[in-house]
């Protein structure tokens, strides 16, 4: 996937407890190898090569997983889906940086993206794409995913207290550290210069509101910032946020994260955290929220009960941040 795993398992059974870690790992591997875009062996390339032609079997768990993403999309009206890869591929996302499409070629893309367009057959658990060019593409949910799994294998064996995090973007929470209540993941504001103007901060008055504009700007010499302390027991976190693979082109940053419904990158929001008991749907709901923006808060939160959530973005000519959080103690800007 990419990115680094890393499993934080408090207690004195080393032995015991690096087996079930390797165990986690193990499982994380195999997902790789069964849900991954770029292995020509995996199922997910194995749709993507034969689906526009012939139904394609895949395994029981594959196809829960494609349901599952099926549903998110329809929840979230698009800002979640998995048939991103054309324009993935027409921004050169997949194997570079990024570029601006060529307006043919952009337009091709969009025609085959949209979950209308992947017929999931439950008594055969089979997959059939409506037209040539359509290509699935996990990247919004596979991590949430592998980890997710990694946190059931770890409970089945005995395991009560565990941290799992996934390029930092993904975190799983089992139970509490020995000397707390519960696992503290900090997220920081976003980076300078993401937005293309200057970060900003909030009065310890805007905090008390559900909606808030950001205070005076912060200086610019300051690189980061906590934006919250989030406490963690038996949950998932996901962040989603458009800087970890970008380009500027005509004066402007576009970023790797697409809105399936536009053709174009998401640019409502500079990050987006989602927190719930399931680290698949934090994943895909962080994505939806990114791409949803601020406006995104009230009906992505009615989706699942208890559902925690922070969107940062833009304030515009203000040069502030603008923030929309439930159920999240949002720290001022220093």
């Amino acid at each position: 996937m990419a990115t680094r795993f890393e499993i934080v398992l408090p207690g004195d059974d080393s032995a015991r407890l690096r087996a079930a870690a390797e165990e986690a790992f193990d499982e994380i591997e195999r997902l790789e190898a069964q849900l991954s875009l770029f292995r020509p062996t995996s199922e997910i390339a194995n749709i993507n090569a034969r689906a526009a032609r012939e139904p394609v079997r895949v395994s029981p768990e594959t196809f829960r997983l494609l349901q599952h993403a099926a549903r998110l999309s329809a929840e979230t009206g698009g800002a979640f889906d998995i048939t991103i890869a054309p324009l993935m591929r027409a921004w050169g996302f997949v194997n570079g940086s990024g570029h601006l499409p060529e307006p043919g070629q952009l337009a091709a893309a969009r025609a085959c993206v949209g979950m209308n367009l992947v017929q999931l057959d439950a008594e055969a658990h089979a997959v059939r794409f409506a037209r040539p060019g359509v290509m699935l593409d996990l990247g919004a949910i596979g991590k949430g995913y592998a980890v997710g799994r990694a946190a059931e294998l770890l409970r089945d064996a005995g395991i009560s207290s565990a941290l799992i995090h996934g390029g930092t973007s993904t975190v799983c929470a089992i139970g509490h550290p020995p000397d707390a209540e519960a696992w503290r993941i900090a997220v920081e504001y976003p980076r300078p210069g993401s937005a293309g103007v200057p970060p900003a901060g909030f009065s310890n008055e805007q905090l008390a509101t559900g909606r808030r504009d950001a205070g005076a700007p912060r200086p610019a010499e300051h690189s980061t910032s906590l934006l919250a302390n989030i406490e963690l027991r038996d949950e998932a976190l996901s962040m989603s946020a458009g800087w970890g693979k970008s380009f500027q082109a005509n004066g402007r940053k576009y970023g790797h994260v697409l809105d399936a419904r536009t053709g174009e990158p998401a640019s409502k929001a500079l990050l987006a955290v989602a927190i719930t008991t399931c680290a698949t749907e934090t994943d895909a709901l962080s994505t939806a929220l990114l791409t949803f923006g601020p406006a995104g808060m009230d009906p992505i939160s009615a989706l699942r009960p208890g559902l925690r959530a922070v969107v940062v973005a833009d304030g515009g000519d203000s040069g502030r941040y603008q923030i929309e959080s439930r159920g999240v103690a949002v720290l001022p800007l220093v």
